[in-house]
């Protein structure tokens, strides 16, 4: 195979040797700025852990800690047909799973089905016939002339909603572009299962989730060590298992203390009193000028919306500070506009290979017009240093605050989303925060640290939003027809025409 240029490093030390006095102390003030030493994370987690707390409060707390209904991780043994249903801002997904004798293993079938732009803003009645059409087109090319007993659907609705049952949910607010009106402030499952039932489709909607807890979830399926479920990607958050005793504001559902559920965290929202977390200039800029100030603390300071946006707001200070030369006599103009850059930009930056910084030089001139110099360049891939090596070092406060909560000394944790995926060190990082937060000395083997068997370790998550909602699915058909109906509203419904399950 012919090589196609030189090989990228895992990390580019650079020289500052050529950076100019004032680009130097504007580097070492940036570092003061960004850095979260080990006694701050550690601060961070405890100020966590009884935000979490709070959460599960009859008060209740910033972090929402919703209960997801869904009772139980699975054994691995489920068995059965089901169907998942994908609704995102783009493309509508239909997977069937079907889970077989063997432990933690399935088998997929997927269909996806563009979300035409015209349904966003068009009637309730079109969107729901849209969708049930085409679960119908996917029943009728799959299982072409059989009879089916009612197929358990989980439906991912990642959309902001309030859930009293895991088969019904209030929609509180359109996103991703959708803008339809009669449909906030209602349950979006009857309108939903009206559709199915006119076209006559063989399907009972068993659950609806969040991706998140089918992350967790799904990752538990293949792997019982997962204990927890991320996402780190545009938005943040996280799932996992807590008591029923844990959470005094379930309590008038007299639930056993031990029995398990599962929590959509909604984390996010973490200090949005703002007590703990290091927020800079650039932080409380971005807060003010969002569409909801004061809400999603720590989402703003970790997530990809906004990690390019960190980044253009310092270099526009730094150029329109007297003091500091940089970009002098250039135009500056593209890189004004607000949000601009995404976190894939600074990802680029990080995996320049080249000395010289010549990917990062070329990127600045073609995107934003901007011709740089070196010094300005190392400044440049020091604050993407800085700023990416943050979001991780934070995101770890969360997973360790669900592991100091929980008491877990070893767990994996099952991670999604493009900065987990995508952005460079981000595992590492995170990693080394885990770390210095819990103290460790030693692996989960008893061996020294650093060969990949860290006690908690963050690994790529299983699919949550297909794979996760047919297991939720499944589960919920399981206990439904074993007597325990907690949390579910059409009981009946479940038990008519829905085939039994089989396994353990």
């Amino acid at each position: 195979m012919v090589g196609t240029g030189p090989k990228r490093q895992p990390s580019r030390k650079g020289s500052m040797a050529d950076v100019p006095h004032d680009l130097l102390g504007e580097i070492k003030r940036l570092e003061d700025l960004f850095t979260v030493d080990t006694a701050k994370l550690k601060a961070i987690t405890d100020h966590f852990i009884s935000e979490l707390a709070k959460g599960l409060s009859k008060e209740g707390g910033s972090i929402p800690m919703n209960a997801t209904w869904c009772m139980s991780f699975p054994t691995g043994h489920e068995q059965g047909t089901f169907l998942a249903l994908d609704m995102g801002g783009t493309n509508l997904r239909v997977c069937e799973i079907i889970l077989p004798e063997e432990k933690g293993e399935f088998d997929i079938i997927q269909s996806k089905y563009r979300m035409p732009e015209d349904l966003k803003t068009g009637t309730a009645d079109e969107l729901w016939g849209y969708v049930a059409d085409c679960l119908q087109q996917f029943i009728e090319y799959h299982h072409e002339g059989e009879k089916l007993d009612k197929l358990p659907l989980g439906f991912t609705f990642s959309y902001p909603a309030t859930q009293e049952y895991i088969d019904h949910g209030v929609l509180q607010r359109w996103t991703k572009g959708f803008d339809i009106e009669g449909v906030e402030g209602k349950d979006v499952v009857p309108p939903f299962e009206a559709a199915l039932k006119e076209r006559g489709v063989p399907i009972k909607l068993t659950a609806l989730i969040n991706d998140t807890t089918g992350t967790l979830i799904a990752s538990n399926y293949t792997d019982d060590e997962m204990k927890v479920g991320c996402i780190f990607g545009t938005g943040c958050n996280a799932a996992y298992m807590e008591h029923a005793g844990e959470c005094p504001k379930l309590e008038h559902m007299n639930l056993p203390p031990d029995q398990e559920i599962a929590i959509n965290c909604e984390w996010g929202a973490f200090d949005n009193e703002h007590k703990i977390l290091p927020r800079t200039p650039y932080d409380v800029i971005i807060d003010k000028d969002s569409p909801r100030p004061g809400q999603q603390t720590f989402e703003k300071m970790i997530a990809g919306l906004y990690l390019g946006e960190i980044f253009r707001l310092v270099l526009v200070d730094l150029h329109s500070q007297p003091h500091v030369q940089i970009f002098e006599n250039r135009d500056i103009s593209k890189l004004e506009k607000p949000y601009s850059l995404d976190a894939s930009f600074l990802s680029d930056i990080e995996n320049d290979p080249f000395e010289n910084l010549q990917e990062t030089h070329d990127s600045f001139e073609h995107k934003l017009g901007i011709k740089t110099t070196k010094p300005e360049l190392e400044l440049i891939r020091r604050l993407t240093e800085l700023i990416g090596t943050r979001a991780a070092r934070l995101s770890a406060c969360g997973v360790a605050a669900i592991c100091k909560k929980k008491g877990y000394k070893t767990a994996h944790v099952g991670a999604d989303g493009s900065v987990f995926n995508k952005y460079p060190h981000f595992k590492a990082r995170g990693a080394q925060a885990l770390k210095e937060i819990l103290d460790w000395e030693k692996d989960r083997d008893g061996k020294r640290l650093g060969r990949g068997r860290d006690p908690v370790e963050i690994l790529p998550a299983e699919d949550g939003s297909g794979v996760g909602a047919a297991l939720i699915a499944a589960l919920t058909i399981k206990r439904v027809q074993a007597g325990n109906t907690v949390g579910v509203k059409d009981v009946d419904g479940m038990l008519e025409g829905c085939a039994p399950m089989k396994g353990k």
